[in-house]
């Protein structure tokens, strides 16, 4: 029996949960085929018998009526089709604020004026809406409704009847200006005009559908964002065998700078200090110390020397390496944390909005009693006009303008404060996990702890001055590269690169995986490990191995300084906690969030940095794939998580989560696969936007209340005639400023040091 294959495809048109779910049910008819179609991430995970042509799933999504291909790194229709839909935003906006302005202003209303808005207008509904209508002709051919159909029907409705008024009622006789009645009248609604409505409904909507996609765009940047995080190019040595005429052929080593697509398992490739190590390989040649803190989690540079083995997209910081590749493409590690983040988007529900649940069932019942109102009114006698004027005020206040400003308004005040704060704010879909998080899962390093190694720490022996020896240490270090090494020369210079000046250092020499030596001031210098000193022979107290075996049993890093054949101290360097994180924590705690600590560093660093900050839940020594795992065993409990992380190593953590919040001084692929961006790199700010978010989503749901209550409300009086479409107008437009002004209410969040 042959293996399943996986096909992934990138779906276009989608513009509701709906649509997904109805492209979902096409595929999984197909005998063997089992399929997921994500609304929010744009994208179908296919698993289907092997042979199953890939041409053939994406014939069966475009007979629903949508677009399938591919994936490719950027799609060119996601860029143009955004694009589009901002052209429209514009040209709609231009066209239909004078229409607006001149039907709610009768002071305004000049001879031909509604002539005017009628041409202003015409390109509004039939072109920057046609996305809307559109949607809905291939929603009605699968006898379906959506929000898309709501806002078709109202817009239409209210051009059309406009159209009939001008052109077969005295609506369009120069010198017309808007009357002002209460209730429907017999006569009414040929004298009367609504191209405000058409138009205004139309430019409100699309600016929250322009809003939407922007942000979705942005969200599927990880990918990208993952990959682009490798070298570009690498210097590979290319052997070769040189002859001339009468001496014997000579082998010559050459460097040759190609692509990185260019590398072949087994090819060697040169990798200099601070350069990006290619690929995943082995050490052939050289030793250096490895800055792999955006891969594994660990804060310590990694010593390695032939025979170790490399990650790529790690950095070389320090000597000359040569390496032997041993996994190329999609074959590297970098590779499958990038597929690790497309599942875990992946695996998530389709986003279900409220205003699409309820339209499915809200339009057809609109619609039956705008029907209904018009046979009433026939068969009681009524003339045409005033039947047809009642069943289209019911159209009209029925309109989902307050539905279509509610997420979008409060979206957009919410994430303006919070930039304000140093928080961003992906999209709506990420509120509803703010109000049921239960568990936040807190990475170590560069989100509790500044990611950055520090001095903490200074022991010496009797008679030796403290600032002294860190005075000779730092001259040495500072002529290394090595993290450590600056750790100590940035606080031997008092702590920032321009701070005090070292004295100069002679004869320095480096010794990879030892330590560093030098004579400066006429003192012969040594920095580094243990085993440096004994093959100097020099040994240090008793007093200074305790002190080193208590850093280490805390998770630090010791170094032995000695001076002159006599060791005089030892040094401890650790990635120190920032000061803000035992408050951020206990303001996570106060949310009603269980912090844990999660990270790929050792037991004893994670224990004391989690004791530090008051967190009593650890789990260390993960990789990337653990942390994943963690994530869906903590969701396996049946609790709701959010994770705040910031290195490569978080990202398809973060995408896993309920909830994702990258620390914004990050890398940029635990940014795109998080819901939320700390910009201040402040844990604080994580509470604030945990605050920030469900503030936000209540604000939504009250908009969306109001909209539905207003329309249940509204719908009636239309119905029996206490409202002429002008006044529905009116009615539309006052829920519309209600909604705004309840979402303007969010500008008044404050954080927590402001309110202070």
């Amino acid at each position: 029996m042959s293996a399943d294959t996986r096909i992934d495809l990138e779906i276009g048109g989608m513009t509701c949960a709906s649509c997904a779910a109805r492209i979902e049910r096409r595929l999984n008819k197909i005998d063997g085929v089992t399929a997921s179609v994500n609304y929010a991430t744009e994208k179908a995970l296919v698993t289907a018998p092997a042979g199953v042509d890939a041409r053939m799933l994406i014939a069966e999504v475009e007979k629903t009526g949508y677009t399938a291909q591919l994936p490719e790194p950027e799609p060119a229709a996601h860029r143009d089709e955004l694009r589009t839909m901002r052209t429209r935003l514009i040209a709609s906006i231009a066209l239909s604020v004078p229409v607006i302005v001149l039907a709610m202003v009768p002071a305004w209303q000049f001879p031909a004026w509604q002539w005017v808005s009628l041409a202003l207008a015409t390109p509004v509904v039939l072109w920057a809406a046609w996305p809307f209508h559109h949607a809905t002709w291939i929603n009605l051919r699968h006898g379906a409704a959506t929000m898309d159909t709501l806002i078709s029907i109202g817009v239409s409705a209210a051009y059309l009847w406009s159209l009939v008024a001008l052109f077969f009622g005295h609506a369009g006789m120069i010198g017309m200006t808007h009357g002002f009645e209460w209730t429907v009248q017999p006569g009414d609604g040929l004298g009367n005009v609504y191209f405000e409505v058409a138009a205004g409904v139309t430019t409100f909507v699309l600016a929250g559908r322009y809003f939407e996609l922007r942000s979705k765009r942005r969200a599927g940047a990880a990918l990208r964002s993952l990959l682009e995080l490798g070298a570009k190019e690498v210097a590979v040595l290319r052997t070769r065998t040189v002859s001339t005429p009468g001496s014997l052929p000579l082998t010559q080593t050459t460097e040759e700078r190609v692509p990185i697509g260019a590398l072949e398992v087994g090819d060697l490739f040169v990798v200099r200090p601070g350069e990006k190590i290619a690929t995943d390989g082995i050490v052939a040649e050289g030793s250096s110390a490895v800055d792999a803190s955006m891969i594994t989690g660990e804060s310590v540079p990694v010593e390695v020397s032939p025979g170790d083995g490399v990650v790529g997209a790690t950095v070389n910081a320090g000597g000359r390496l040569v390496v032997r590749a041993t996994r190329v493409g999609a074959d590297t590690q970098l590779a499958q944390m990038a597929r690790m983040v497309e599942d875990a988007q992946s695996g998530k529900a389709p986003v279900q909005r409220l205003a699409d649940r309820i339209s499915a069932v809200f339009v057809p019942i609109v619609l039956a009693i705008a029907l209904l109102t018009l046979l009433g009114w026939l068969v009681s006698g009524a003339d045409v006009a005033m039947a047809f004027t009642a069943a289209v005020a019911v159209l009209i206040i029925a309109c989902p303008c307050a539905l279509g400003l509610a997420t979008p308004t409060a979206l957009l005040v919410g994430t303006g404060r919070g930039a304000q704060l140093g928080i961003l704010i992906t999209g709506p879909e990420v509120l509803e996990s703010t109000r049921r998080v239960d568990t936040v899962v807190l990475d170590k390093t560069g989100t509790v702890t500044t990611g950055r190694m520090e001095l903490v720490d200074v022991v010496t022996d009797a008679g030796a001055s403290a600032a002294d020896l860190l005075r000779l240490a730092g001259a040495v270090e500072d002529a290394s590269e090595h993290p450590i090494a600056q750790a100590i020369a940035r606080a031997a210079r008092g702590g920032g690169a321009e701070g005090a000046a070292l004295p100069p250092v002679d004869q320095f020499q480096n010794l990879p995986g030892l330590g560093v030596s030098g004579t400066v001031e006429g003192h012969a210098v040594l920095v580094g490990t243990e085993r440096l000193l004994a093959e100097w022979a020099q040994h240090p107290s008793t007093a200074l191995s305790e002190a080193a075996e208590a850093a280490a049993a805390a998770g630090r890093t010791a170094v032995f300084v000695a001076v002159d054949g006599e060791v005089r101290g030892v040094l401890t360097v650790a990635d120190a906690v920032k000061p803000t994180s035992a408050e951020a924590v206990a303001r996570l705690r106060d949310l009603g969030l269980e912090p844990v600590l999660l990270t790929g560093d050792h037991e004893a660093v994670a224990r004391q940095v989690a004791h530090t900050v008051g967190i009593e839940r650890v789990i260390a020594g993960v990789l990337p794939a653990d942390k994943l795992a963690e994530i869906q065993r903590l969701q396996g409990e049946g609790r709701t998580v959010a994770m705040v992380g910031d290195g490569v190593n978080d990202a398809a953590a973060l995408a896993q989560a309920d909830l994702g919040i990258a620390m914004g001084t990050g890398t940029d692929a635990a940014i795109q696969a998080s819901d939320i961006t700390l910009v201040r790199g402040d844990l604080r700010a994580a509470a604030d936007a945990v605050r920030l978010s469900r503030a936000t989503l209540g604000t939504i749901r009250v908009n969306l209340f109001w909209a539905f209550a207003y329309n249940v409300a509204a719908i009636p009086l239309a119905a029996l005639g206490l409202l002429n479409p002008m006044i529905a107008g009116a009615a539309m437009a006052f829920s519309s400023v209600f909604v705004v002004g309840n979402s303007l209410r969010l500008r008044r969040f404050r954080s927590a040091e402001e309110s202070r």
